[in-house]
């Protein structure tokens, strides 16, 4: 019974920009890459503050990264509230707009 809440990964931003959960609710973030190159996710604060059992998640980078045409879940319960800044790191994307936040409440 998580809540589901999809991020489509489109060349040079995401859509939404701004993610806002609930602390203590159990999400499943649905990652849709609909570029034709790669992109990722990449929220390393967020990551390192919040239980996260998940996939495809670098727990070291806490980020998310997939190919063009890719799609992958995470799995998690927020634990701490705050703003959290995420973008993607591949180059030049983040400067072209591909950035946003997650808010915890």
């Amino acid at each position: 019974n998580a809540r589901t809440i999809e991020i489509d990964m489109k060349n040079f931003a995401f859509v939404p920009a701004t993610i806002t959960l609930q602390r203590g609710v159990p999400y499943r973030l649905r990652f849709v890459n609909t570029a034709g190159g790669g992109h990722n996710f990449v929220a390393k604060a967020f990551s390192s503050s919040q239980y996260c059992p998940c996939q495809p998640v670098d727990d070291n980078k806490g980020e998310v990264d997939l190919g063009g045409g890719e799609s992958g879940d995470v799995r998690l319960v927020v634990n701490r509230i705050g703003t959290y800044d995420v973008h993607c790191s591949h180059f030049m994307h983040s400067i072209f707009g591909m950035k946003g936040k997650i808010v915890v409440r």
